[in-house]
């Protein structure tokens, strides 16, 4: 049933409506009324025709805005049919239009809000391990006692790792689309993820001490090439797989022009044929890739590749929950080394 306001207190009747309205707005609207056929039905009171099911519901995503005025100078002389109590439209139907249509706008700014951020905090993480352009870096000058050191940074990548992990599984997500909007989640996951990976920028402590230094300008070059690789490698893999679908902003645009979010289907292109997580791997070898090894980076490396073993069993181990195809996926093409023999 279509809803509507449109009749005069005491009458009741069906009417056909073939309209050919020449604004798309409004031939969205009442592009409806032609195929429902409007029916209307007197409120309990006698003062107004109440909706059956709310206009709102019907207009919203395909009407985004209109001119009521002009809404009424169409729908009298063709369609036969009294716009009684037009205010109702005015105080409530519009209103709830309005609303819902500024909280998509709102979720689409946070979004890509979520995601300059997240591309900045990405852009200092690269910076931050490489040693190169910011301020404080992995290898900056130590300013506390080794032990100290030690712990602080050993907390700041377990708060990393608690967050980045927790908030992705499925279970989490569940409960949290409780509070933020399921379109909203992704970016909202990034955005902690970006908190995250600050909190870790403002208080890591560098530890110094040296494990390799090479002085050799190819092998210097060689490392500092593997290290540029590395973050291509997981540049690459995101656009690879979808770029703006990982980072939140499919899902906002598709809640912006009201079109419902369908995950995407499993598929494995180009390195994904090679290994199972090339970003991963791209991540490895960006943090094993110095010329000058120090006893902070060593920690990091050790540490945040230990990470992504663990976070790569969880993640597989939703990934074969959800799509039953991975199992064979997993057995034909190993975890993070190419050309080897399966890595489970």
């Amino acid at each position: 049933m279509f809803a509507a306001d449109l009749m005069p207190a005491g009458e009741r009747y069906l009417a056909p409506c073939p309209l050919h309205v020449t604004r798309a707005p409004f031939d969205q609207l009442f592009q409806h009324v032609a195929e429902q056929r409007v029916a209307a039905i007197e409120d309990p009171a006698g003062e107004r025709l109440l909706a059956r099911e709310s206009l709102a519901s019907r207009v919203l995503g395909h009407v985004p805005d209109f001119d009521h005025g002009r809404v009424m100078q169409i729908a009298r002389p063709r369609c036969r049919v009294w716009i009684a109590n037009f205010d109702y439209m005015n105080d409530t139907v519009l209103p709830e239009i309005r609303e819902a249509m500024m909280k998509r706008w709102l979720i689409f700014i946070y979004g890509v809000a979520c995601y300059a951020i997240g591309f900045v905090t990405l852009l200092y993480a690269i910076g931050f391990v490489g040693n190169v352009v910011v301020p404080k870096s992995i290898d900056s000058a130590p300013r506390v006692s080794l032990g100290l050191a030690l712990l602080i940074d050993l907390i700041v990548l377990a708060l990393f790792a608690i967050q980045h992990s927790v908030m992705a599984r499925p279970a989490f997500k569940r409960w949290w689309t409780r509070i933020v909007p399921k379109s909203a989640e992704r970016s909202t996951y990034l955005l902690f993820t970006s908190i995250a990976l600050t909190v870790l920028f403002v208080f890591w402590e560098p530890l110094g001490g040296s494990v390799w230094d090479v002085r050799s300008a190819i092998g210097r070059g060689l490392l500092f090439g593997a290290f540029a690789f590395g973050w291509f490698l997981v540049f690459l893999s995101t656009f690879l797989i979808n770029h703006f679908d990982l980072f939140g902003l499919r899902q906002i645009w598709l809640q912006l022009i009201g079109k419902p979010y369908k995950p995407l289907p499993f598929k494995t292109p180009m390195l994904y044929r090679i290994v199972r997580h090339p970003l991963y791997l791209g991540l490895v070898l960006a943090f094993w890739s110095t010329p000058t090894m120090t006893l902070t980076h060593l920690v990091f490396a050790i540490a945040t590749t230990a990470y992504i073993l663990i976070a790569i069993q969880l993640e597989e181990n939703d990934l074969l929950a959800a799509l039953p195809e991975y199992a064979q996926y997993r057995k034909r093409v190993p975890m993070l080394v190419p050309f080897s023999k399966r890595s489970a």
